[in-house]
């Protein structure tokens, strides 16, 4: 595939991911393994976007283990229904918070994140496989237009888990 088309920063966020949409599912078609699209996903997107963390956690036994990520260090592992993660698995929703500090019981991997977005992965028989977690260190970063664009983006890294 060709390089991903990268935006100004000026420009409208919704107008970026219409614009890399198509080209995350041309990337994510041409790939059968979901490892190496999570890797990629959360490259462009951080690419993209420059949020402090992007990155994906996957469903081992009763816990959110680490996956493909960009950004500095994270938490290996978080519990069911834990932390804004955990609870985006737990309640099978997205989870969008405004300011991380108000969030009860908001697992803190970087004290640099004021506001997060996750959002549940999929499989074929629609279990959370795996979520994936976006970091701001603006307060309020996310919106509801984000949140629809990234669940677009969920819905196509769904078929992979099949």
């Amino acid at each position: 595939m060709a390089d991903v088309l990268i935006l100004p920063e000026t420009q409208e966020r919704s107008t970026r991911f219409e614009a890399l949409i198509p080209q995350l599912r041309a990337l994510v078609g041409a790939e059968p393994d979901p490892v190496a699209n999570m890797a990629n996903v959360a490259a462009v997107l951080k690419e993209a976007f420059g949020w402090h963390w992007v990155g994906f956690y996957r469903v081992v036994g009763e816990e959110l283990v680490l996956g493909p990520f960009q950004g500095p260090l994270a938490c290996t592992r978080i519990t069911f229904g834990k932390g804004v993660c955990g609870t985006a698995w737990k309640e099978d929703r997205t989870v969008l918070v405004p300011d991380v500090d108000r969030f009860p019981g908001h697992i803190a991997c970087s004290a640099l994140s004021r506001s997060e977005i996750v959002v549940p992965i999929h499989d074929g028989t629609d279990r959370v496989v795996a979520v994936l977690d976006i970091d701001s260190v603006v307060l309020a970063d996310f919106t509801d237009q984000d949140r629809k664009h990234l669940e677009e983006i969920g819905t196509l890294l769904d078929k992979l888990f099949a």
